[in-house]
Parts: C-alpha cells; sequence; structure tokens
C-alpha cells in the first residue's frame, strides 16, 4: 500500500478530543483531490494527559 502523504490530528483537551472528527471530516471536504488510503488512532495517557490521535494516510486522486 503506497502514499503520497499524511496528516496528523491530535488532542489532549476534552473538548478538543470531543471535536476531533469534526476537523478529520473537514479537513477531508477541503481537499478532495486526497484519497484515504489508511487510518490509525492512538490514545495515549499517562496522569493528567489524555491525547487522542488520528492519522490519516492519503494519495492523490490524479
Amino acid at each position: 500500500m503506497s502514499f503520497s502523504g499524511m496528516k496528523v490530528f491530535s488532542a489532549t483537551k476534552a473538548r478538543d478530543r470531543d471535536e476531533l472528527g469534526g476537523r478529520v471530516t473537514t479537513w477531508l471536504r477541503e481537499h478532495p483531490e486526497c484519497v484515504v488510503i489508511d487510518k490509525t488512532v492512538t490514545q495515549s495517557s499517562d496522569r493528567e494527559f489524555h491525547c487522542l490521535t488520528i492519522t490519516v494516510f492519503f494519495k492523490d486522486r490524479a
């Protein structure tokens, strides 16, 4: 599986984590030339912070 780029979305605050999916959707709508090849969702945390990361792998539609 080959890709030409990737976009990383991450958030640590609860409100930002809740809105993360919307940020991904908005970015995809603004970049119709990108075809999603794969994605990963990663969650990490320590005693104080919880980080959610969505990584989108894409290739150019051309």
